[in-house]
């Protein structure tokens, strides 16, 4: 199958964004990362996870570099070694904001429960619904798996548009965590703030990217 260019034409912007984000993630990140806190990412986790009655949440260190998520499987919170044992506005935030991931799923937080019933459909579809559609594309007695390719690869947008409220709800509920509970300062928050609206950023690129893809799968069976 010969690229197509006009792939490029619709997800750059998307791409544009990703890059953008991902720089001021950086940034932001190395700039509330100079800024000490009073405790660790793993103590303000605890202390927030406490105040909500989620005890029986753990926190344990993962490996990798921000490789901090919630495992509602599992109930625990793992963070990045650099988040766990940091006292720093960033550790603080990152470690706050998957806290809130926990407290979303202790009171069933209605876009978090259908982003976990959508993995397994969004995980297929993103494995096998480029290959469908081109098979479809290409061998004109299988067209049909063009539409099948489309319809697999809806499931993907749905879960990405679906993570937006829940990433941003859980950024939400970090900083009024962590000023209620007088976690951080008042310039801390600040930092921390930038912190997270970049890392939600992330997640808009990501959608935008689902979205133009599809975009362009509609068009090029449209030009089919």
């Amino acid at each position: 199958m010969i690229f197509d260019p006009m792939y490029l034409v619709f997800v750059a912007p998307a791409m544009l964004l990703a890059f953008i984000a991902q720089a001021m993630v950086s940034s932001r990140y190395a700039a509330a990362n100079r800024m000490p806190a009073s405790m660790t990412g793993a103590q303000a986790a605890r202390r927030i996870l406490d105040a909500a009655g989620l005890r029986n949440v753990s926190i344990e260190q993962t490996s990798g570099h921000l490789s901090d998520h919630y495992d509602p499987s599992r109930k625990v919170v793992r963070l990045s070694p650099e988040v766990y044992g940091n006292a720093s506005a960033a550790s603080v935030g990152i470690a706050a904001h998957e806290a809130g991931h926990a407290i979303q799923d202790a009171v069933r937080y209605t876009p978090l429960v259908l982003r976990s019933l959508s993995v397994p459909l969004a995980s297929f579809g993103s494995n096998t619904a480029f290959i469908l559609f081109f098979v479809g594309l290409v061998v004109q007695s299988l067209s049909f798996l063009a539409v099948l390719g489309i319809i697999l690869f809806s499931f993907v947008v749905f879960f990405q548009v679906i993570t937006l409220p829940v990433e941003f709800n859980a950024s939400t509920r970090a900083k009024q965590q962590l000023a209620a509970l007088g976690i951080v300062s008042n310039e801390q928050i600040r930092q921390v703030k930038k912190v997270l609206n970049a890392a939600a950023l992330t997640y808009v690129a990501g959608t935008l990217m689902a979205l133009l893809q599809l975009l362009y799968l509609l068009s090029r069976l449209n030009r089919r």
